[in-house]
Formats: C-alpha cells, sequence, structure tokens
C-alpha cells in the first residue's frame, strides 16, 4: 500500500523543512507507538514535533505529495492502538500545540489548541468559576479526547466529548485547513462536520483547535457510598435513580473482586459487595435533597445504609476506593499487566451483561475486576496476565471478543468509551452493518491517498 522509499524521501524532506524537530531515533520512536491493550507495537518511521497549525499543515502537504502515512499523537493515553503506525511513516507529535486561545466566561466557552490537557484546562480556569468535565481518568490531551470521543465519569450529568465540543479546526489530508463551526450554542447550517471529526481517530483530520463548552463549578458537591447485596440490586438502584430524574454527576459500580481489591491496597474496610459510589453537583439544597432521595430509592434494595457528605475531605475518604481502582487492581497480582476493555449497554440490560460478564471471568479463571460508570450503561473490565504468559493473553482475547458480542446482541456496543482504533474493528460492522460502507465512502473522499492514520477503525 505505502512505498518505502517514497516515505524515506517524505522524511528527508521534512528534516529540510523542520531540523532536529524530526527524529528517527529508536527510543523517541518506540514511545509514539505504545498501546496499553495486547495489541502489539508498531513504530512510525519518524516524528515530527509540530509547533503550530501552520506546521501541521505543510507536514500534511509534504506528506501527501510522497503518500506517507500521518499518525496524530497526543501524550499516548488511547487504549485500542489508535497511536501505532500500523503502515509506518511519521508521527505529528501534538504536544507543543498547547495554548489556551481565549477564555470567554460570559459565554461559558474556551478556545484552546489540540496539546492542552483536561488538567492544564481546568488548573487555569479555576479563577474563573468554570472548569470543564469531561473526565476520562487520564490526563489526555483534549485534541485526543475530541478525536476518540472520550468520556468518563461525569458523563452520566455532562456528556461526552461530543456534547461539549462546539466547534473546531482541522487539516485535512491534503493540507487544507478547516474551521467546522463557530461559537454559538446552537446552528443548523449545513452538515454537522464537528460531530464528523469527534470519534473519528485521526482518520479524516487533525484537529488543531478546539472551542469547548464550560459549566459553573458547582455551588456544593456531595459524595456518598452504599454497598448492595448484589449487581443486579445495585443496577436496580441505579435504574430507578434515573428514571426519577434525579441529576445525579457520576455513579460509579466496582464489583466485589474491585471492592476486595481496594480494601487490599486503601487500607479499607468495606463489605466485599458490590459498591456504588455517587457524586451530586448543585446547591447546598438541592445536593441535600438528591442525596436524601437516593438514600430512600437505595434501601428499596439493600440492607447497607448509603453514606454521604459534602466535606470535601471526607468525600475524597469515601471515593478513595474509586481513585485507587487501577492500581488496586494491579496489586491482585503483582508485576501483572493490566488490559483494559470496556462496553455500554442500555441500563435495562446493564445487571444482565455484569452477570453474565462475571460468569464468563469465573469460567475461563480469569482475575478480572469490573467498574462500571454505570448511569449511561458502561462498564470496564480490566484482566490480568503476568508478561510472557501466552496462554492468558490469548483466553483474555477470547473473553475480551465474547463481551463485545455480549453487549452487541443486548442492543450495546462493544466500546463505550475507548474508541475503535486497531482493536475492536472487527466487530464495528456487526454493530453498525451497511452504515460501515458509508464511513469508508467519506474516509475515501476526504482521503483518497488513505494517509490518515490508516488501519484504524477499518481493515
Amino acid at each position: 500500500m505505502f512505498d518505502q522509499t517514497a516515505i524515506t524521501t517524505a522524511i528527508d524532506v521534512l528534516k529540510q523543512r523542520f531540523g532536529d524537530r524530526v527524529s528517527t531515533a529508536a527510543s523517541v520512536r518506540e514511545n509514539h507507538s505504545h498501546t496499553t491493550t495486547q495489541i502489539g507495537s508498531e513504530w512510525p518511521d519518524a516524528v515530527v514535533f509540530a509547533e503550530t497549525k501552520q506546521e501541521v499543515a505543510d507536514i500534511v502537504k509534504i506528506c501527501a505529495e510522497y503518500h506517507c502515512p500521518i499518525v496524530p499523537f497526543g501524550v499516548g493515553s488511547s487504549l485500542e492502538g489508535h497511536v501505532n503506525a500500523a503502515h509506518g511513516g511519521i508521527s505529528i507529535d501534538m504536544n507543543a500545540l498547547n495554548q489556551i486561545l481565549a477564555v470567554h466566561p460570559e459565554d461559558l466557552d474556551v478556545v484552546v489548541q489540540p496539546g492542552v490537557t483536561r488538567e492544564a484546562l481546568n488548573d487555569h480556569l479555576r479563577d474563573t468559576g468554570l472548569f470543564f468535565p469531561i473526565d476520562p481518568g487520564a490526563n489526555a490531551s483534549l485534541g485526543g479526547m475530541a478525536a476518540t470521543r472520550a468520556s468518563g465519569t461525569n458523563a452520566v450529568r455532562y456528556g461526552t466529548m461530543k456534547d461539549n465540543v462546539l466547534a473546531l479546526e482541522a487539516v485535512m489530508a491534503d493540507g487544507r485547513v478547516i474551521r467546522t463551526g463557530g461559537r454559538a450554542k446552537k446552528s443548523s447550517a449545513g452538515y454537522d462536520l464537528t460531530r464528523l471529526m469527534i470519534g473519528s481517530e485521526g482518520t479524516l483530520g487533525i484537529i488543531t483547535e478546539l472551542t469547548l463548552k464550560l459549566h459553573g463549578i458547582p455551588e456544593e458537591i456531595a459524595g456518598g457510598i452504599c454497598s448492595f447485596p448484589s449487581v443486579e440490586a445495585a443496577c436496580n438502584a441505579v435504574i430507578m435513580t434515573i428514571q426519577y430524574g434525579i441529576p445525579v454527576a457520576r455513579i460509579e459500580l466496582l464489583d466485589p473482586l474491585q471492592v476486595k481489591a481496594c480494601n487490599q491496597y486503601s487500607n479499607l474496610t468495606l463489605p466485599e459487595e458490590t459498591l456504588l459510589l455517587l457524586e451530586f453537583h448543585g446547591t447546598q439544597q438541592s445536593v441535600k435533597e438528591q442525596s436524601e432521595l437516593f438514600g430512600q430509592i437505595a434501601a428499596e434494595f439493600t440492607p447497607h445504609a448509603f453514606q454521604w457528605t459534602t466535606n470535601p475531605e471526607e468525600r475524597n475518604k469515601l471515593w478513595k476506593a474509586r481513585h485507587d481502582a487501577f492500581w488496586a487492581c494491579l496489586a491482585l497480582m503483582p508485576g501483572a499487566e493490566g488490559i483494559s476493555t470496556d462496553v455500554c449497554v442500555p441500563i435495562s440490560r446493564l445487571a444482565e451483561c455484569v452477570e453474565e460478564t462475571r460468569r464468563d471471568i469465573e469460567e475461563t479463571g480469569l482475575t478480572a475486576p469490573i467498574i462500571g460508570h454505570v448511569g449511561d450503561g458502561n462498564f470496564h473490565v480490566l484482566p490480568l496476565a503476568m508478561p510472557g504468559d501466552d496462554a492468558a493473553y490469548q483466553a483474555i482475547a477470547d473473553f475480551a471478543s465474547r463481551l463485545s458480542e455480549r453487549a452487541i446482541a443486548m442492543g450495546g456496543t462493544c466500546t463505550g468509551e475507548h474508541g475503535i482504533g486497531q482493536g475492536k474493528r472487527k466487530y464495528l460492522r456487526q454493530e453498525l452493518g451497511e452504515s460501515v460502507d458509508v464511513m469508508q465512502a467519506i474516509k475515501s473522499s476526504l482521503d483518497p491517498q488513505n494517509i490518515l492514520n490508516p488501519g484504524k477503525l477499518f481493515f
């Protein structure tokens, strides 16, 4: 598909243009291909460190001339092989495009470059009384979060990246720079190119600027925890909470194995049963009402009391199990690697899907804790395996395949927030059918040479 001689020529031209900001060092190339799944690393032939959107456009024009693949790179926290260079070529490191260009407090929006991380943005906004709510866990770059349509623990109240990007600017496959909209809160002008780019995983364009919605920092935040005798009981409490219209900000589920791991790692004494952790945002009176109402709902499904507080220090103690969950998982099997996967189903099928998944884990003999963003039906599984244990890795791959197919069969998706990348390409057509042909037609139209992140989404 791609000629290595042409790729080498493109890199030589890039070196003439960008000098020592083009690196072919093995350590740099390896760092721009790492992946946190069991997908093997695939290195680019070179890494170019861009500093402006015009430089990104110039890089793309050179690569287009020589038919050289391009893989955009943020901080490398994606989970399905998105930053692997499946066909070689170059990686464009976007981290130097890290400026917050304009904050408009009166309009509740901000304009940023793609290399800004979510933590850096919220640090910058602290004195304005505003914040950006999307929290995928890792301190990801906002450009990468838009490209993978990230979400996280706050999604049940604030939505995902697709709900919080007003407009963006992107470099297309021929080097043109386009803008998909303005700062107005709504528009009915033409195709919604903003949403087309969000979640396209770098296959349609390279994001160089984002206009994001902001939200007011809540006057009061209440956090709480409650144990349940079963996953079904916990999920039924969640369903009733959503149906009652309680504007909960976060609802996290930890299965008994995850609670056991957190107890051991964080020196906690939680009942080793299914655990729900909740957070409510609003005024002092509203969060009190919401917390008390959830307590009444929970009482119908569990003998355990719902413990909640608005004291920040006490709230953090209650949420400690969730904050330390990833490291607690790894501590279950010292030296092991964790291979994260996720699915999302309608919340009415959540208990069924989680219970079937737990039975699958037990029958397979895996160690695999479960955490769920259960307010929107999304849950994650972290199977553990020792490096070099090929049998365990194969068992995990087979389990992950069954999990994806299970979720799709229940009217859900093979990926709630991790994206398709390389890892879940084989499920895309099973989930979306002939619409995949439409996606491929769009890709072919906008990137006829297939130079933008080839090998992702489609085979």
